[in-house]
């Protein structure tokens, strides 16, 4: 069993869901489990219609329509029978939200969230699924929410992997040849949706590659492999062969985007091989991630990460930052589902940087305003440089204000506006 991941860019029109069935087709001889993201921007449209649904703007059902008439348009470009099942398939789901958009809105945010972005991920596995066995690649459907099980955490499912393995190890669907299923989603125990996280889709193919104990895990992506920079800010940016799995640790967890942080950790419990490959030329060797791979410290790996805030939080008497006062800062941060991606601690003051999203930060706010003054940066940029130069640092962050700097042996992190 191998499992082949694609994300939204790869699948993003009938010409991407074309290629993706020629890359099944090469490789057809294989039992393959195949993960699909969402298509092109469809997880950002369906985020501005939860958005304008909690704000009870009706505006979410014109941006529905939107979305609906882009899967149409997919949809008649792939089949020529306008009268073919998956049609209706995806009708359905598109009624699904629309009944859900009439309702009130749930108290809880993420759960209104999860409901409704997560049919970005059925509408987009539906298709492919109809697609490849509309070009005789028989494959079959898996509703990914029946065996990758989580707790309550809406927008981050905690997976129950002693559940969730048992439920995939079982199922008798999984002995199929070809298998297609969606990334990003989960569900709970009384049957509601989970997400697993914005960019889950990754994590999702570790979690079915781990308990079926895969031989192999692919992500195609729009790159040639991994790089050590995003091609989109930099020039010359450098392919790694190789690399092993704690540096794509470090790298995904600095907010490296071509591979989800949570991914790696149970491939490397079982020393499954991740390979990223480039959809458009699959027969390129990409990066492969391995326990025997050997860093190249020849160049700088450079994660940039966008819209961040910056936080600094005082006791209201001016006390020192005791680890009492860390203890309570730290339950907020988690009880709000904020990460931290970088953090100092001074005499009277703990700061924090993370990535912007207002829901969250309410709820941070909230938890500390009673025992705390907050100060805060908004729209900034989170620098990080593994491996890096004085010079790299410099050139880097010319012309900018540094708010924040750390530096260690192999990683440097700048706070930038």
């Amino acid at each position: 069993m191998e499992v082949y991941k694609f994300g939204g860019a790869s699948v993003k029109d009938a010409a991407g869901v074309r290629n993706l069935a020629k890359i099944i087709a090469l490789n057809i001889d294989k039992q393959l489990l195949i993960v699909v993201s969402a298509m092109g921007k469809t997880t950002n449209a369906l985020e501005a219609i939860t958005a304008a649904y909690i704000r009870e703007d009706n505006s979410a059902h014109s941006l529905l329509e939107e979305l609906r008439e882009y899967h149409h348009n997919i949809l008649t470009e792939l089949f020529e029978d306008v009268h073919h099942p998956v049609f209706d398939e995806v009708a359905n789901t598109f009624v699904e939200v629309e009944w859900m958009l009439e309702d009130e809105p749930h108290p809880d945010y993420g759960f209104n969230y999860d409901q409704i972005v997560s049919i970005g991920e059925l509408l987009s596995s539906r298709i492919v699924n109809a697609y490849l066995n509309f070009k005789s690649l028989k494959s079959t459907w898996l509703d990914a929410r029946g065996y990758i099980l989580t707790d309550n955490t809406y927008r981050e499912g905690v997976v129950d992997w002693e559940k969730t393995c048992r439920g995939i190890a079982t199922a008798t669907k999984l002995q199929d040849q070809l298998i297609v299923t969606q990334g990003f989603l989960g569900g709970t125990s009384e049957n509601f949706t989970t997400t697993l996280g914005r960019e889950g889709s990754d994590y999702s193919a570790a979690i079915f590659a781990a308990c079926l104990n895969a031989e192999r895990v692919t992500i195609w992506k729009d790159v040639p492999g991994v790089l050590n920079a995003d091609p989109k800010l930099f020039m010359d940016t450098q392919k790694y062969l190789e690399l092993p799995y704690s540096e794509a640790m470090e790298m995904s967890y600095y907010g490296a985007t071509v591979i989800h942080p949570k991914t790696i950790k149970p491939l490397q419990n079982l020393n499954i091989p991740l390979f990223v490959k480039p959809f458009l030329s699959p027969e390129e060797a990409g990066t492969v991630i391995n326990r025997n791979a050997v860093v190249n410290r020849d160049f700088p790996a450079i994660i940039v990460k966008q819209n961040q805030v910056l936080a600094s939080i005082s006791t209201k008497d001016l006390s020192f930052v005791s680890e009492d006062h860390l203890s309570d800062i730290f339950k907020a941060f988690a009880h709000s589902n904020i990460k931290i991606n970088m953090m100092q601690v001074s005499a009277l003051s703990f700061s924090a940087c993370f990535d912007e999203d207002q829901e969250k930060f309410k709820t941070l706010l909230r938890a500390l305003e009673a025992a705390f003054k907050i100060k805060y940066n908004r729209y900034l940029q989170l620098l990080t440089i593994r491996h890096y130069k004085p010079e790299t640092i410099d050139q880097l962050s010319s012309g900018k204000t540094v708010l924040m700097e750390q530096l260690s042996r192999n990683t440097a992190q700048l706070v930038l506006k």
